[in-house]
């Protein structure tokens, strides 16, 4: 338990107290935290750096906080990209396509065209199940979010006035 501990202190509170710290407002952290889970888990690895920066920067958010909380959610996205594949062929009512490495491998050398086609659009369905479920999302981790980030700085507000 002392190592889970550890980690969220290291990885998640003292990130976040440092921005209150230096004036960041619990909204604006909020939204980085929201923004940052919620593009984390876009369903093409690799990707997500790039997202967030081509999203944070017009938006100002908070990027330390933001891609702090988009690499947290890696492991997210390795869980979850396979779902937003399938559920993506089942709303476009097309057939699954096989996701298994080596037949990917072989496929690609054999016809890269077709491949590029097929798990091009996969990919499409993919984003496209992502892009319905964002919003809801994006609305949920900032609802919930934000009420704790408004505590935790009210306890280093009054840490610093006591000290």
């Amino acid at each position: 338990m002392k190592g889970v501990m550890s980690f969220w202190n290291r990885w998640v509170i003292r990130p976040i107290a440092q921005q209150l710290t230096q004036g960041t407002s619990p909204h604006k952290i909020s939204q980085a935290l929201a923004f940052g889970l919620t593009l984390g888990i876009f369903p093409i690895i690799g990707s997500t750096t790039l997202l967030a920066l081509l999203v944070g920067i017009p938006m100002k958010l908070n990027q330390p906080v933001l891609q702090a909380f988009k690499t947290l959610a890696y492991p997210l996205q390795w869980m979850s990209v396979l779902g937003f594949y399938r559920l993506g062929e089942m709303l476009y009512g097309v057939p699954h396509v096989s996701l298994s490495i080596p037949k990917m491998m072989e496929r690609f050398f054999a016809e890269p065209g077709p491949f590029f086609r097929d798990y091009g659009m996969t990919a499409v369905y993919g984003i496209t199940v992502w892009c319905l479920m964002a919003p809801a999302l994006l609305l949920a981790l900032y609802a919930i979010t934000r009420p704790l980030i408004q505590s935790l700085a009210a306890q280093l507000s009054r840490r610093h006035v006591a000290s």
